[in-house]
């Protein structure tokens, strides 16, 4: 299996042809959810925007959304030009600001396809490290310990809630996790419980 790339920050460009301004950006994102929120805030953006069309790969998640342009020439294009990158968990969307001037199916998918792969020339992609997201919970005692030892192993901590005990939710790397796992029953003296 050949490497899996993602981006490692955002990147935009514009084109102008035929009087249509195409603003593209790809980005890393970890989901959908995610993805639908970045293309909401750029709706919200670019209010006298023609089209907000996106394309998505992340998490065994994907989408071409064309959002009014006709189908199949924007978002698939899109997401093509993400597979041929080889990257997972990221984002591509185009904003199009409409010049008067139509371009025909094989002039959209040139303009879409173009404006991401012009993105990705000037954007960072480095290697996709496959991630967990771990839950467990622990005495108000050891809050404290678990919260030093998820920052000291460069986790993620999404989630705490109090209740009877402290649960946690972190997300790292997958090839640490079992280690991680270990050292903080150890640490705990067992008092950590995982779910």
């Amino acid at each position: 299996m050949s490497e899996v790339y993602t981006l490692a920050a955002p990147v935009c460009s514009t084109l102008l042809i035929k009087k249509s301004r195409f603003i593209g950006c790809v980005q890393p994102v970890h989901d959908r959810s995610e993805a639908q929120a970045i293309v909401s805030a750029l709706r919200a953006e670019h209010p006298g925007a023609a089209h907000v069309c996106w394309a998505l790969l992340a998490g065994g998640q994907s989408a071409a959304v064309d959002d009014g342009e006709p189908s199949g020439t924007a978002g698939r294009p899109m997401l093509d030009v993400l597979r041929h990158q080889g990257l997972e968990g990221a984002l591509a969307t185009v904003v199009r600001y409409y010049g008067g001037v139509k371009l025909g199916a094989g002039g959209l998918v040139r303009a879409y396809t173009d404006c991401v792969a012009q993105a990705l020339k000037s954007a960072e992609k480095i290697p996709r490290i496959a991630q967990t997201v771990l839950a467990c919970t622990v005495p108000y005692a050891q809050e404290g310990l678990l919260r030093r030892e998820i920052e000291r192993a460069g986790a993620q901590l999404l989630r705490v809630q109090h209740g009877s005990t402290v649960c946690f939710e972190v997300r790292l790397p997958m090839a640490q996790a079992v280690g991680w796992q270990a050292e903080i029953g150890e640490l705990t003296q067992g008092r950590v419980v995982w779910s």
